[in-house]
């Protein structure tokens, strides 16, 4: 689905964006929403994955239908380094996984990938799953069935079902963005830290007593006045516009 904001042209490239909604849900009204938001927030059209669910469809079949996306806008003579990857929650680690294969294939990266709140390890080894239970929206107790059903026989600790188990050298620039109460910020975290190591430029922002996700939901159409949606949407805006023109 195509979703473009008022004064937004193909000339500045698109934003593929990959929602949440833990590998096997969809809210269309919703990602619409947050398509909308993208493309205003990086001045270019924004194009929703409508990709593939468990358990019907378990690993890898999400990660080839955004890896699928992106290779049908160079093929449709985009640029490589005008496109931008933009996901939560389970769609975050969708496009981290994506930019791992397209790496590993030799295809051109995009110009940069936002990814709030991602399931970086579904070892379920981060620290913060038990030390932010109860702060969260989310219980931690359900990340592992997620991680079951997504993974479907899948190794857990490998790449690129994992990101954080990638060879992250030569990736685009990152902005990992998570809520200081959810229970994956140690996943973003140690991602974000990862990817620093090996030389990406990666931006980690932590925003003070969010939960998962938490820019999703106070971007609904009642809450979009909030400053916390504001700030994010906002600092969207000032990374994207830093990232080198192609």
């Amino acid at each position: 689905m195509w979703v473009t904001a008022p004064g937004v042209t193909l000339d500045a490239g698109v934003t593929i964006y990959v929602h949440g909604g833990g590998f096997s849900h969809s809210n269309p009204a919703m990602e619409q929403i947050m398509a909308h938001r993208l493309s205003r927030a990086t001045g270019r059209p924004a194009f929703a994955v409508d990709y593939r669910l468990a358990p019907a469809h378990p690993y890898p079949a999400a990660v080839d239908d955004v890896v699928a996306v992106h290779r049908s806008l160079l093929a449709q003579d985009v640029p490589a380094g005008r496109i931008l990857l933009a996901g939560e929650s389970a769609g975050g680690t969708l496009l981290l996984s994506a930019l791992l294969v397209l790496a590993d294939a030799g295809d051109p990266l995009p110009a940069g990938a936002v990814a709030v709140s991602p399931i970086t390890d579904f070892t379920d080894s981060s620290p913060s799953i038990r030390t932010n239970k109860g702060l969260d929206l989310i219980d931690p107790d359900i990340m592992g069935p997620i991680g079951e059903q997504y993974l479907a026989g899948a190794s857990p600790d490998q790449a690129p079902q994992s990101p954080l188990y990638g060879d992250l050298r030569g990736l685009p620039p990152l902005l990992i963005v998570a809520g200081g109460d959810e229970v994956l910020l140690d996943d973003s975290r140690h991602f974000a830290e990862a990817a620093s190591a090996a030389g990406v430029d990666t931006a980690f922002d932590v925003y003070d007593g969010m939960p998962h996700a938490f820019h999703a939901v106070v971007l609904s159409p009642y809450d979009a006045h909030l400053p916390t949606a504001t700030t994010f949407l906002r600092r969207v805006a000032d990374w994207t516009a830093r990232l080198p023109v192609a």
